[in-house]
């Protein structure tokens, strides 16, 4: 399976428990909301009710209607209890009865609303209560990977998983599945008051669901399709606008805006259509549905009427079953909407879980703390390559090594320089050295220590490495050097960055050691930026220091 592909099942229990499992710390909001879903699908379907009692009421004889206790010709017993609990209340008479229903149908609006409301706002914030846990999971598992994995996976790709894809995963509560069982429920619930009330009505109303069922099926796995072909299309669109953005210099200097626009506007229609054929389907769902509903509608009135001057149907019926058949319409129309959105927070799910079950850190399981090193390092018979072996026909492997048998010794304080060609390996020393890679064979000791009993920890903390290629993040000249570290006070920063000879051009910034150097230093010369990585490594106080062309872009006075 592809990086951007998914499995398709419209649900998967596996992954569904999986899910469910970051739902723990907040079980208690959980049930609040599935009971207030519960309540809530059947507090809808008592209004249709009381409203056709009210047709009911208004329509008979008030002289019938003159007290508690008395036999009221109202057809239902329902009907006749709440009658009777009016008359009580309210007093004899149609009038009092119809104000005293009426009070009871807003203090029925008045608790579904306040139900609706807690209900959206316990299943949002439960969603985005799991997706902060899990997207805490997923980001404090990406930053353990080794660099080669970033190598092999577009930035573009990490960004869709940890943003939006986990974003689908929030949806699965706020719009997926409480609002399914509500829906369900509600269904379930309405059916059985229609048939209870007058079944040859719901027979009616129910005429043109076998249809409705069949469109919703086309419709849920068409939209299925197209939302998945969205997913993949938004992973390429970020994994390109990423790339392009940050290597935007490079574009413009060789003059390759039109190219890179056309390599753009293909990703970007390719987007569009897949968003396309989910409003086409969408364009021509919602329309049957409502041609459907209208014709539930038509039969009822066609038939009903009839009854009603037959006496077979009362007027309070026929309106319920009109207001029965919006509740029953709605919730099926959103049911496909809604389990298309469950789908595709499956579909974000298994690409985030991917990511989690991504065995891709480096062992550590060194613990040597590294407190008292001196700095003697020895490298012995010593094989490095990138990649992976490619198997021969003959299942033999050999990787392409780009480091082999080497041997080398440095001893504590001394320094000492690696020259060679470009490729050579000079840089892959360094990688081995502060564990950024992992070597295939040979040992490397530090003070007499196989590099892997240190904790890595303990061993980078002890190694300051300062690249070429320097980065920085968009913060503060202060922040650059300390990486946020509140030991490093500012009065060790300042003599570091003195000692450097980089004090001067940072105090002539606009605000110092506050000023922001933006996104990958670009308010910096590359000279510049090689400065405060120089100050970054000497706050630190390491034991090794590594450069690696380090000084390519600075003067020669700064170099001495």
């Amino acid at each position: 399976m592809s990086a951007e592909s998914a499995s398709g099942k419209a649900f998967d229990l596996g992954l569904f428990r999986r899910v469910m499992a970051f739902v723990k710390p907040y079980k208690k909001i959980f049930w609040l909301a599935f009971v207030l879903t519960i309540l809530l699908s059947v507090v809808g379907v008592v209004r249709p009710i009381i409203l056709g009692w009210v047709v009911d009421i208004a329509s008979t004889d008030p002289s019938t209607i003159v007290g508690p206790g008395i036999e009221l010709d109202l057809g239902h017993k329902a009907m006749r209890w709440t009658s009777q609990a009016m008359v009580t209340v309210f007093g004899a008479g149609t009038a009092n009865i119809l104000l005293g229903i009426v009070l009871l149908v807003i203090a029925l609006l008045v608790v579904e609303t306040v139900m609706q409301f807690y209900q959206a706002f316990w299943t949002n914030w439960l969603g985005q209560a799991v997706m902060l846990d899990l997207r805490d999971k997923l980001y404090a598992h990406v930053v353990q990977f080794r660099l080669r994995y970033f190598d092999r996976t577009p930035i573009g790709t990490l960004v869709t998983r940890v943003i939006s894809d986990l974003e689908t995963i929030e949806d699965i509560f706020s719009q997926g599945l409480l609002m399914i069982l509500g829906d369900l429920l509600k269904l379930l619930v309405v059916i059985i008051v229609m048939f209870a009330i007058n079944w040859k009505l719901a027979l009616l109303s129910l005429a043109p669901v076998p249809i409705l069922l069949w469109a919703t099926n086309v419709f849920k796995n068409s939209i299925r399709k197209s939302f998945q072909d969205v997913r993949t299309q938004v992973a390429r669109l970020n994994a390109f606008v990423q790339e392009h953005i940050q290597g935007m210099s490079i574009v413009q200097l060789f003059g390759k805006e039109k190219e890179e626009q056309e390599k753009f506007q293909r990703i970007n229609d390719e987007h569009n259509d897949a968003n396309i054929r989910s409003v086409w389907a969408y364009s021509v769902f919602f329309p049957v549905v409502e041609i459907l509903a209208a014709l539930s509608l038509a039969l009822l009135v066609w038939w009903g009427v009839g009854g009603v001057v037959s006496d077979e149907v009362s007027y309070g019926d026929l309106v319920a079953y009109i207001m029965f058949i919006n509740l029953l319409y709605r919730p099926i129309r959103q049911l496909a909407d809604r389990f298309n959105v469950l789908q595709m927070g499956m579909v974000g799910s298994e690409r985030v879980f991917k990511v989690l079950d991504t065995e891709a850190a480096i062992e550590d399981v060194g613990t040597l703390s590294a407190t008292a090193l001196r700095g003697e390092i020895d490298v012995k018979g010593l094989w490095f390559a990138y990649g992976d072996a490619p198997a021969d026909d003959n299942g033999a492997a050999e990787p392409d090594w780009v480091l082999k048998d080497i041997n080398l010794k440095v001893k504590a304080g001394e320094m000492v320089a690696l020259v060679g060609a470009t490729g050579s390996g000079k840089s892959s020393i360094v990688n081995v050295l502060s564990r950024a890679y992992e070597f295939q064979r040979g040992s490397v000791l530090v003070d007499g220590h196989d590099i892997l009993s240190y904790r890595l920890d303990a061993i980078r903390r002890s190694i300051s490495v300062v690249l070429q290629d320097v980065f920085l993040f968009s913060d503060t000249v202060h922040n650059n050097i300390t990486l946020n570290d509140p030991a490093i006070t500012r009065e060790e920063v300042m003599a570091a960055a003195q000692a450097v000879g980089a004090h001067a051009f940072i105090m002539q910034l606009p605000m110092g050691y506050d000023t922001s150097v933006q996104e990958r230093g670009s308010v910096l010369s590359t000279g510049q930026r090689q400065l405060i990585a120089f100050i970054r490594a000497y706050v630190h106080k390491p034991v090794i220091m590594v450069l690696d062309e380090a000084t390519s872009s600075v003067d020669s006075i700064s170099e001495q």
